[in-house]
């Protein structure tokens, strides 16, 4: 593996424990009666690749009111 390849590699890793971190977060300080469905789905769902937090912030969530 070349030096770029490490750098996107290494990129692509940071973005995807960001999100993954940032949507844990918010499900665990969010109410269950604001998430859609049980939050330990939820949780495990987040630690799919891009797509668990992704899918989290787009389907998860319940907008305030």
């Amino acid at each position: 593996m070349n030096s770029r390849q490490r750098t996107w590699l290494l990129v692509a890793a940071s973005v995807q424990l960001s999100l993954a971190v940032t949507a844990w977060v918010n499900l665990a300080k969010r109410p269950a009666a604001e998430v859609k469905g049980p939050k330990a789905l939820w949780a495990a769902i987040i630690a799919v690749n891009f797509i668990g937090p992704l899918s989290y912030f787009a389907f998860g969530r319940r907008r305030a009111s």
